[in-house]
């Protein structure tokens, strides 16, 4: 399985949870069927706004369907945060540590 880091996750205007990978592309996500979808012109992963899910639940399943695709994305120390509330950073931060 390879491993890829992600250089930033955000809540985008849109409400939308975006994890960017440093190097590895998803074109093909969608077939996943499993809403999570690759942006081709931004380069990252997303979720839909979250209606029952949470970001949290949302983040678990990102990772999870890119696992399926032989992808182990990891946050790093430079990892970038944008308009991730404090208690969400600290659930994927926790949840890292726990893969």
């Amino acid at each position: 399985m390879k491993t890829d880091h992600i250089k930033e996750i955000k809540i985008d205007e849109s409400g939308r949870l975006c994890i960017f990978p440093e190097k590895e592309r998803f074109s093909m996500i969608w077939r996943s069927a499993t809403e999570v979808h690759w942006d081709d012109k931004g380069l990252f992963l997303f979720s839909p706004k979250p209606r029952e899910w949470s970001y949290f639940d949302w983040y678990k399943h990102i990772i999870k369907v890119v696992q399926e695709a032989n992808c182990h994305l990891v946050i790093t120390d430079k990892t970038v945060w944008i308009d991730i509330p404090p208690t969400l950073k600290e659930e994927i931060e926790s949840f890292c540590n726990l893969i």
